[in-house]
């Protein structure tokens, strides 16, 4: 493997030039008020994929989607042939607005994608393993859908999109056939942001995850509106909080510890995980209201702790008919509501699980949200404003997450 070498400075050391306001681009004539990707959910390690296009001439790439994520990064080692890759210099624009983490050469007779001198360097990680690496920060072709928020419209492009270039060993973990991970975090250089900055909308993005690894959920970059089958307009549906704020659940009365505590969502944990003493209060508790419903609790199943007979369960439009758990985020009014589709796993045999899964003592975040949790329901990310909103379980409006209708219309 061919290695890089940086200048002394780490990922937390900013260069004393301002960032610039915006990313490179080209100027589109035509200007999209919102972008969309199709999410699938990958049958053997329960991870959320999305599609775009990338390169001259366009390759489409299966991406790991990741919420928290600072950046695209994509395997450079591997089949990377473009002709409008360009590394981002040291000392460039570019390298400010990534808030690159040093400067250096790489020591091979022939450049090429993920290897050339005089290029400042970013860290890649995959947030699946939790594994980084240093890789080469650069700028290459981006083509994803526009949308008007009931279909798809006419592709738009992107001409000089930053991504890092990984190795090939940072894809160990990650789903069959991706080539990296699609970050949708807070960075100037994340998808949201580079999409906001090229085509002049707010820096939001929406995701709606399908439970079923046969069917697409989507993403959407921009504002709304996000039109599902039968004609529902998730915005419609949307509560708000703030998104770093550390909830409560206040009927068991626990609160997120500060420090290492607080709560955050992921889409790279399959289910939500639970610093232990939470994961003690709300497992004791729904055992106990389910047992006053002659809900009889049987052995666990890897991964999960408490799982029941499916005797006795109804199902409803809403899921299993098991407690609901309510999430109160800012004050009463502020309710996530977790209804059976969401709570609880049919793992066969006629067993469900509850789908939460003990963190231990001391875990980074106190409460993770995950993936299982999320699904067929809309989340809505305002970057500039930290602000998230969130709608009821979609089954209630008679539609799910699958049903955004990718039939083009353009």
């Amino acid at each position: 493997m061919v290695q890089r070498e940086f200048a002394a400075g780490d990922q937390h050391h900013h260069p004393a030039v301002a960032p610039p306001a915006a990313v490179p681009h080209d100027i589109n004539l035509f200007r999209p008020k919102a972008l969309v990707a199709p999410v699938t959910k990958d049958t053997s390690t329960l991870q959320y994929k999305t599609k775009i296009n990338q390169r001259t001439p366009l390759v489409p790439l299966d991406l790991v989607l990741d919420l928290g994520g600072q950046f695209l990064w994509v395997d450079c080692d591997q089949n990377y042939i473009s002709s409008t890759y360009r590394p981002a210099r040291c000392g460039s624009a570019q390298c400010s607005l990534a808030r690159s983490n040093g400067c250096g050469d790489c020591f091979s007779s022939s450049p090429r994608p993920g290897c050339n001198n005089n290029t400042c360097g970013v860290t890649p990680d995959n947030t699946v393993t939790r594994t980084a690496t240093s890789g080469e920060l650069a700028e290459d072709v981006l083509s994803i859908q526009s949308t008007n928020g009931f279909n798809p419209g006419r592709n738009v492009t992107v001409s000089k999109f930053l991504f890092a270039c990984a190795p090939t060993f940072l894809l160990q973990g990650l789903a069959s056939g991706v080539s990296g991970m699609a970050g949708l975090g807070r960075t100037r250089i994340s998808l949201p942001s580079q999409f906001a900055s090229a085509f002049s909308f707010h820096r939001k993005f929406a995701i709606c995850l399908s439970g079923s690894t046969n069917s697409n959920g989507v993403v959407f970059f921009g504002d709304g509106p996000y039109v599902f089958l039968l004609n529902v307009d998730a915005t419609d549906l949307l509560k708000f909080t703030a998104a770093f704020y550390k909830p409560s659940q206040h009927r068991l009365r626990f609160r997120a510890r500060e420090g290492f505590g607080g709560t955050k969502i992921s889409t790279v944990n399959p289910y939500t995980v639970l610093e232990g003493s939470i994961f003690k209060a709300v497992t004791e508790a729904f055992i106990t209201e389910s047992a006053a419903r002659n809900i009889t609790r049987v052995g666990g199943v890897a991964p999960f702790d408490v799982c029941f007979s499916r005797e006795n369960v109804l199902s409803t439009r809403l899921g299993a008919n098991v407690p609901t758990i309510e999430l109160v985020l800012q004050n009463e009014n502020v309710k996530w509501t977790i209804f059976g589709a969401n709570s609880v796993v049919d793992v066969g045999n006629h067993v469900l699980c509850l789908g939460f899964v003990n963190g231990g003592e001391n875990p980074r975040t106190s409460i993770v949200i995950g993936g299982y949790q999320l699904e067929n329901i809309l989340l809505q990310f305002d970057l500039a404003t930290s602000r998230l909103g969130f709608s009821s379980l979609l089954f209630g409006r008679q539609t799910t997450c699958a049903n955004f209708n990718f039939t083009s219309n353009a």
